[in-house]
């Protein structure tokens, strides 16, 4: 594990399709424990979405919070490495290997990842972010509280993805499934944010297969 300004994330976090684990994380209150996917997935409010005023600089990422020289998305490269890189200066890394879950690629080049925010931002917007301060959307766009919140993905999925709500776009790899449901439900939950329709029936159509998938998640700070 790394830890970093209190906050733990396991190394290879992602896990064999089916199962997961807690998040593992201090700070924020129990908000679920165990629940099953397709309970966790009720238990997210529904409401209309609110695109209206949304601006990806509204979200300020990547910041630097302990002051280590190394950026969030540093932070969770150095987290989710299979093979560790080598850390020059100013949080540089060079070597190192990292699994792609999306899309189940082996990575040997970091600049060849994206950090994905599991709810994209412009979902998290439309979510009920839209409400908050621009220092809870800071602070959601660097959560390194949650190992489920970002995550090191090839390039081209996390853009297929976009700004996509499981309705409208899964990981390519099957194996990917039920991880990325949990993952995604444990985000909403763990920030408070809604869904539309659509996107509850696709989650709760999706979870039939995931019948021995859990949820556990804390409620951010």
């Amino acid at each position: 594990m790394f830890r970093r300004n209190g906050r733990i994330r396991r190394q290879t976090h992602r896990h064999a399709p089916g199962t997961t684990n807690p998040s593992g994380a201090p700070g924020g209150t129990p908000g679920g424990s165990g629940l099953a996917l397709a309970e966790a997935i009720g238990k997210i409010p529904v409401a209309e979405e609110k695109r209206t005023g949304y601006e990806r600089d509204s979200f300020k990422h990547w910041v630097d919070e302990d002051n280590d020289s190394c950026t969030t998305r540093a932070e969770v490269l150095l987290a989710e490495a299979i093979t560790a890189p080598e850390q020059g200066a100013r949080c540089s890394l060079s070597g190192g290997s990292w699994l792609s879950y999306y899309d189940e690629a082996e990575v040997t080049d970091a600049k060849k990842l994206d950090i994905d925010h599991m709810v994209p931002l412009a979902e998290a917007w439309d979510s009920g972010a839209h409400d908050w301060t621009p220092e809870r959307r800071e602070a959601y766009a660097n959560d390194l509280g949650s190992d489920r919140s970002l995550v090191a993905v090839t390039a081209k999925t996390n853009r297929s993805k976009a700004d996509r709500d499981p309705a409208q776009w899964m990981p390519p790899a099957e194996s990917a499934t039920c991880t990325y449901l949990v993952d995604w439900t444990a985000t909403k939950l763990r920030w408070a944010l809604t869904m539309d329709d659509a996107e509850k029936t696709a989650l709760l159509e999706l979870a039939e297969p995931c019948a021995d998938s859990a949820v556990e998640y804390k409620t951010a700070p």
